[in-house]
């Protein structure tokens, strides 16, 4: 399988879930401000929305949006927990969660990564940033991952996102909880190789982008 990404965005989510699993994935990497891949490919020919990840099946067929390619991805390995089982009430916590890191923490993020916003819809766009993460200081203050006493496919999105917070200037220093989430979550092997191969070790805060 092919995942198309580019380097700090969603797509590390995946990404870190494939590994997780053991799954071995191509990596393609998108400039998404010129719509190309890496081997000089039309990105919007392959994802005519325009972004990132896409995940490219063995039998050529794509998959897009990432709370549904993580589901996919973990499920392909559900000896590995990283996705509860479908059906279950468990499962359905897990899509819960998903849903709540893409429509409200990463879709307000994403003004903040464009430099015309006015500095109005920014500062309103932080607070609402740290109303969400006051709540998940909360919640990861009584227990280590978001499902639990175990690591799944929604605490690697979280990862992915929360990483954003020092590139566009919300301070979120302050929460213990996330901090140390933040910091469990990154010290995983398969997370390590995961930003090791997307050169996000040592990328520079600029090159970082949703």
């Amino acid at each position: 399988m092919k995942l198309y990404y580019s380097p700090g965005a969603c797509s590390l989510a995946p990404h870190i879930v494939a590994r997780e699993a053991e799954i071995a994935l191509v990596l393609e990497k998108v400039d998404i401000a010129t719509k190309r891949t890496e081997c000089g490919a039309n990105f919007l020919e392959i994802n005519p929305k325009g972004s990132v990840p896409v995940l490219e099946l063995r039998d050529g067929e794509r998959l897009t949006e990432g709370p549904a390619i993580v589901q996919y991805l973990a499920d392909q390995k559900p000896e590995r927990g990283l996705a509860p089982l479908s059906g279950t009430m468990a499962r359905y916590r897990l899509q819960e969660w998903l849903g709540f890191i893409n429509s409200d923490l990463h879709k307000t993020y994403s003004p903040l990564f464009n430099p015309v916003t006015p500095e109005p819809v920014r500062s309103e766009r932080k607070a609402a940033l740290l109303k969400y993460y006051a709540f998940l200081e909360r919640h990861l203050g009584a227990q280590p991952w978001l499902l639990g006493d175990r690591f799944s496919a929604a605490d690697a999105y979280l990862f992915a996102v929360t990483n954003w917070a020092p590139h566009v200037g919300l301070d979120i220093s302050g929460l213990v909880a996330i901090a140390s989430f933040q910091q469990r979550v990154a010290g995983r092997p398969a997370v390590q190789e995961a930003l090791l191969a997307e050169g996000l070790l040592s990328m520079s805060n600029d090159a970082i982008h949703k």
